[in-house]
């Protein structure tokens, strides 16, 4: 990953739809923060796409915004169409580098268990992202969990297994735990999770249900 990613965006028109800006590769979006002006923005579906997938949600982008100068932004938002998975809207948050903000850092799983590799154990991963509070030069863009730890069934990786900066303040229980090996199922439970649950069909059909007298007044009665 380059150190900064960068990224130029257009101020938006007033006026033009925004389905008619989608169908021009455009992604319409606006830019927000602690004392600044809300701004609606557009850019390039393309070069959004690719400085989204380069930093997430947790890594400063610069944004340049016209001729203005570049601005350091966290993308908080990004909504895609369930059906093109193409990008319909974005929202970056301007940060203060001076301000420390709270945001949420993926785990990446690193290594190999010892207890999978040689006694076949089965992969729990409890968490696959940490709450963090840090600057926002501070932020990592991930943390890194390394699975070689979990040598026995007995092994877990917590929170305060993870290696994080001290200028970075975890915000969740340190003892959470993020990752552990189960053992591998017994023949036995294998054919118990196998077997097919039989539905006593008697009892469906000898629901009773209340019918309605020519009075008004109601009684039990079978199928």
């Amino acid at each position: 990953m380059s150190d900064t990613i960068t990224l130029s965006a257009d101020i938006r028109e007033t006026g033009k739809k925004l389905q008619t800006l989608r169908s021009e590769g455009l992604v319409p979006a606006v830019l927000y923060g602690h004392g600044v002006e809300p701004q609606s923005i557009i850019l390039d579906h393309l070069r959004f796409a690719r400085a989204f997938k380069e930093a997430g949600e947790n890594t400063l982008i610069a944004l340049t915004i016209g001729k203005g100068k570049p601005v350091n932004v966290l993308v908080k938002d990004a909504q895609m169409h369930p059906t093109t998975n193409r990008y319909t809207h974005a929202d970056f948050f301007q940060v203060r580098m001076d301000e420390v903000i709270e945001t949420a850092v993926p785990i990446t799983f690193i290594g190999e268990s010892p207890a999978i590799r040689e006694q076949g154990g089965i992969l729990i991963k409890a968490l696959d992202e940490v709450e963090i509070s840090a600057l926002p030069a501070d932020i990592p863009h991930t943390i890194e969990a390394d699975l070689s730890k979990l040598a026995t069934f007995d092994d877990v990786i917590k929170i305060s297994d993870l290696p994080v900066s001290k200028k970075v303040e975890i915000l969740q229980d340190l003892e959470t735990v993020v990752a552990l090996v189960e053992p591998p199922r017994t023949e036995a439970e294998m054919a118990a999770l196998n077997e097919k649950v039989e539905v006593d069909v008697t009892k469906v059909e000898g629901v009773e249900k209340a019918a309605e007298k020519a009075d008004g007044t109601t009684e039990e009665v079978s199928k």
